[in-house]
């Protein structure tokens, strides 16, 4: 029968730089704080043209292929590679020794450990992951709010959450300029660990293989025959 561990025991299994990814991803319960947080953002004109630059960038971006580097403020670094295609498909492969591998198909999402083959499996509307695995982003909209800006020369920093829990459900997206590209994110953790991924080298709207979003459970075979 398959089997899906349960997350605590997972999270005992996989190294503290793996944990940290899992954890920023996963949403944290829903805060009773209200969206008053993108209501108090003052934006000038210019702010906002690039706020609607970088909508345009994120939903032109239908596909992304990079490797990337991952390092938590805990002091723990890995690389890897990255795939996206939205909506709702991703795939996170850590280079060995790390044994985890994150799969989204459409719905689910799963961390995956290699070594055991074992999985935890949940709907991506579960995750913080879905802010980047909509059909269309909408920074205006009522799913996601905008709750920071900030601009230097360069670079562009925006911080969206789900409207329905701003203080918790939050991703912080960083941006080159000229040209508008996504270059790295940053997650923090209930126990206050900042994960930052960095893409190096990423390219945009590639053709990327279908299988690289499947993945089945195993079947745990009667040992004795």
């Amino acid at each position: 029968m398959a089997q899906t561990l349960c997350l605590t025991a997972f999270r005992r299994r996989l190294p503290a730089y793996a944990m940290a990814l899992l954890l920023a991803m996963t949403a944290l319960p829903a805060s009773p704080a209200k969206a008053f947080v993108a209501e108090t953002l003052k934006l000038d004109k210019s702010e906002m043209t690039d706020l609607m630059r970088v909508q345009k960038h994120l939903n032109s971006a239908r596909t992304i292929r990079s490797r990337f580097l991952q390092i938590s403020s805990n002091g723990e670094y890995t690389e890897g590679e990255f795939f996206l295609q939205r909506p709702g498909k991703m795939r996170l492969v850590y280079d060995p020794p790390n044994p985890l591998m994150v799969v989204a198909d459409g719905k689910y999402i799963s961390y995956v450990d290699r070594e055991l083959d074992q999985a935890t499996t949940l709907l991506i509307s579960m995750t913080r992951a879905q802010i980047l695995l909509k059909e269309t982003i909408a920074l205006f909209g009522d799913d996601v709010i905008v709750t920071g800006f900030r601009r230097s020369p360069g670079i562009i920093r925006v911080n969206v959450a789900n409207a329905a829990e701003p203080t918790e459900g939050r991703i912080d997206l960083v941006f080159s300029d000229k040209p508008l590209e996504l270059r790295k994110w940053l997650v923090t953790d209930a126990q206050g660990i900042t994960t930052t991924v960095s893409l190096l080298g990423p390219l945009f709207n590639t053709e990327l293989d279908p299988e690289l979003f499947r993945y089945s459970e195993p079947i745990f075979k009667d040992l004795d025959k």
